[in-house]
């Protein structure tokens, strides 16, 4: 067993007893050792990052490391209105020892990779956004062969698009990491960024690299039909997706514990929209969804709806 990976917990997938798979915790399939999955039948495969060194390097708040526990817990009781014939797969999760986090990024990636390689759709529970860096690098792996774009849809506040910190990525770097690393195919849209939450060098930046993106005050339901159009328009000009939902996005309202929680985020019942359209694209390659601190959480809400965005995506692409 690799000494960076924790096998799945049985005890976190509970809920009500029912002769037929009427909940999520029945039907779930816990795997150990990272023994991915075999075979062509589409999968979903649950992976989590139980990491916070890189917002520790991000000066943000730390607790994100207990972030797939808590979605876990409260997405077990869940109705599950999947197919019965829906293999979902919890492989555990990838731990982050002391400050070396490259060395996790380096599992996740491979884990992914061969998630991608045997049918399945990953699903990664963060942990803080620098989880995107290891996530991009595994489909990119995965889709250097196929000549394929490769579009990243991310929900934030921020750009994530920080240079390095004394020469080490963080929660903060990870989009502008993976333009640096793969600049020919690297397309970026992000939604709900706060100028609060932004300096402009980070705002010059994203111009620079030619990426996409809608501020808070334009990303509203009033202002939906623009923001459907930007949105159809991006997915368009590519072959697949990647989407990556920061938890801090959302007013604080919805999603109280994070490390950045700010009261100007976006709405789930926005939020759910853009996930609508996404997942039945049919281009949905990948998802996280990160930077759940259940230790600033209120009555789980945040932890909730992390479950909600999963079961939500999930449901609209196997639709």
């Amino acid at each position: 067993m690799n000494h960076l990976h924790l096998n799945p917990n049985p005890n976190l997938w509970k809920g009500r007893s029912s002769q037929e798979k009427e909940y999520w915790h029945q039907a779930i399939q816990l795997v150990d050792d990272l023994a991915i999955e075999e075979g062509k039948e589409k999968k979903i495969g649950i992976l989590g990052y139980a990491g916070e060194e890189g917002v520790r390097r991000n000066q943000g708040r730390t607790g994100t490391s207990s972030g797939p526990e808590a979605i876990r817990k409260v997405m077990g009781p869940m109705a599950f209105h999947l197919s019965d014939k829906t293999l979902i797969l919890d492989y555990g999760d990838i731990l982050t020892l002391e400050d070396d986090m490259e060395s996790s990024h380096a599992l996740i990636s491979e884990t992914v990779f061969q998630l991608l390689q045997n049918s399945h759709l990953p699903v990664l529970l963060g942990g803080g956004h620098d989880l995107a860096l290891a996530h991009g690098r595994g489909i990119q792996h995965y889709l250097s062969s196929k000549k394929e774009k490769l579009g990243i849809i991310n929900l934030d506040a921020h750009f994530d698009l920080r240079t390095l910190v004394d020469g080490k990525g963080h929660s903060g770097s990870p989009f502008y990491q993976l333009s640096l690393e793969y600049p020919s195919n690297f397309h970026y849209l992000c939604l709900g960024i706060q100028k609060a939450a932004n300096p402009k060098s980070l705002f010059d930046r994203a111009e620079t690299l030619g990426e996409s993106w809608i501020d808070q005050d334009e990303f509203s339901l009033t202002n939906w039909d623009s923001v459907k159009e930007s949105l159809l328009n991006f997915m368009d000009s590519v072959n697949k997706i990647y989407l990556s939902i920061d938890l801090d996005g959302f007013s604080s309202a919805f999603a109280p514990g994070v490390s950045a929680p700010s009261p100007m985020g976006f709405s789930p019942e926005l939020a759910f929209r853009v996930f609508e359209l996404i997942a039945k694209s049919k281009k949905l390659i990948s998802m996280d969804v990160v930077e759940l601190n259940p230790q600033f959480d209120q009555d789980r809400a945040t932890a909730r709806l992390a479950a909600r965005c999963v079961e939500f995506v999930l449901r609209n692409y196997l639709a």
